[in-house]
């Protein structure tokens, strides 16, 4: 058979040793791949490139669309994108898998029978990295949730469930503060859960949720959530199931992968032997079942458990109750290849099948038809430094016109005119919101921005008020 080309980066810190080991892991378990190998991370931040990342470097990973990854450095400050993002998000990899389970008694645990999944929204959210400054004390991101968006990973977290015989799909949210926009991901949810009568469905606050999770783990298999939350809580979940430093991360699109640790570079270990390679080598299994190896990514996981069964760990997962040899980075894939064909006695062995194609990502018809938008008004975002909202107000009130009228005025999103209260702290960047009954155009809010520029009043951004069915697309301000 075929080699499957695939791009490989070295990435930062401990990076390069931990793909040198799991690259010889796969090559002595027969992996059947072509690796071709790309510079990423600090070195190309540094050399001016602010996304991490060169043209050339993009070709591979277009021609591949197989991509495993070394943890990497961004650094700090100075405009620098983070790379795990834009490669994310330039490939359309939606879907982040995290499988965090726990490999008790061998790594201790308080959760023995721990085997849950998280997917993970990959593209959008507070991950959108749309950020502004709004004054010299308020900066703001902005949240994007779409239904597209939305659909492709609650379907994708059904499916996986379907294929990987998993019982139950949870689905995590804040929706009863995000109301639009965590609303519409449990909304599409729950629309789409009905699509799976097979699979038990629930949604849990993220709050609860997480607190739940990490007290009593067993009663979720697998859990789907926006980016942020996944990106948090599948930190946890591997923590809580052992160790950070043994998960394995899959990132899935339609027409590319990318694998990975979940862990970062550690650059103060670098260099020394010592880091543990197991997240990466996990990694490069769903890799391997991913590219339809399932045989050598069954040799490979099982090699690993048994290595782990038989107490061979390195520094961080190491436990004089359990562990019986401490090893470095080489001598610990030595010890895998060592028990290639070997399976584990106690922990559970693993059997990967081929994957079938991935399910068409059908639209929810439900919501796809006209809808009928009208302009209510618009929300004027001013930088005012005064901290009284009521000078503000009189100020900006005789920009009111063509049926446009100042109706509210929030600070961080409380509503400090009319009636405000004296109590509510207040920054310098207030949004004041002008609506007009019955609804008003585009061209009159343009001309209102107008008026409000020829008073003297810094307007810093806008947000348009509409309506879609009836319905207000706009929140109300805390207190209105």
């Amino acid at each position: 058979m075929a080699n499957t080309p695939i791009t490989v980066a070295y990435g930062d810190g401990i990076g390069p040793e931990i793909m040198d080991a799991t690259l010889r892991i796969l090559r002595e378990a027969g992996a059947r791949i072509a690796p071709e190998v790309i510079e990423i991370g600090e070195k190309v931040y540094l050399r001016g490139n602010t996304s991490g990342i060169e043209p050339s470097s993009w070709e591979s990973l277009r021609r591949t669309r197989v991509f495993l990854k070394a943890p990497i450095t961004t650094p700090q400050g100075g405009g620098f994108k983070s790379l795990n993002v834009t490669t994310r998000k330039t490939l359309g990899l939606y879907a982040n898998v995290r499988p965090c389970v726990s490999y008790s008694p061998y790594v201790e645990t308080k959760h023995p029978n721990m085997d849950v999944v998280i997917v993970r929204e990959n593209e959008e959210d507070l991950y959108a990295g749309i950020e502004y400054r709004l004054s010299p004390q308020v900066t703001e991101t902005l949240k994007l949730i779409t239904r597209p968006g939305t659909e492709k990973i609650v379907r994708y977290a059904f499916e996986y469930a379907r294929r990987h015989g998993r019982k139950k799909v949870t689905c995590f949210t804040k929706d009863n503060i995000m109301k639009m926009t965590d609303g519409l991901f449990h909304k599409v949810f729950d629309q789409i859960g009905v699509d799976y009568p097979d699979i038990e469905k629930e949604h849990w606050i993220v709050d609860i949720g997480a607190a739940k999770m990490a007290d009593t783990p067993e009663i979720f298999d697998v859990i789907v959530m926006p980016n942020l939350y996944g990106d948090i809580l599948s930190d946890v979940a591997a923590q809580i199931a052992g160790s950070v430093g043994l998960a394995g991360s899959a990132n899935i699109g339609t027409g590319a992968a990318m694998f990975e640790a979940i862990h970062g570079s550690a650059p103060r270990r670098a260099g020394q032997n010592l880091a543990n390679p197991s997240g990466l080598l996990l990694g490069a299994v769903l890799m391997l079942v991913h590219i339809n190896q399932p045989d050598i990514a069954g040799r490979v996981h099982n090699a690993w458990l048994r290595t782990i069964e038989d107490g061979v760990h390195t520094y961080d997962i190491f436990d004089d109750r359990v562990s019986k040899h401490k090893v470095g980075t080489k001598e610990f894939a030595a010890a895998v290849v060592a028990r290639l064909g070997q399976l584990p006695e106690k922990l559970k062995a693993v059997h990967y099948v081929e994957a079938p194609p991935e399910a068409p990502q059908a639209a929810v018809t439900a919501d796809a038809r006209t809808v009928e938008i009208r302009v209510d008004g618009i929300d004027v975002y001013v930088a005012w430094p005064s901290a009284d909202p009521n000078t503000l107000a009189a100020k900006v009130a005789p920009a009111s016109g063509d049926g446009l009228k100042l109706t509210m005025i929030s600070n961080r999103g409380v509503k400090v005119w009319p009636e405000g209260f004296a109590e509510t702290f207040c920054t310098d960047s207030f949004r004041c919101r002008f609506t007009a009954e019955g609804g008003t155009t585009v061209a009159k809010t343009i001309a209102l921005l107008a008026r409000v520029d020829a008073l003297g009043i810094e307007i810093v951004k806008t947000e348009g008020l509409r309506t879609f069915d009836g319905q207000p697309g706009y929140s109300l301000a805390q207190g209105q």
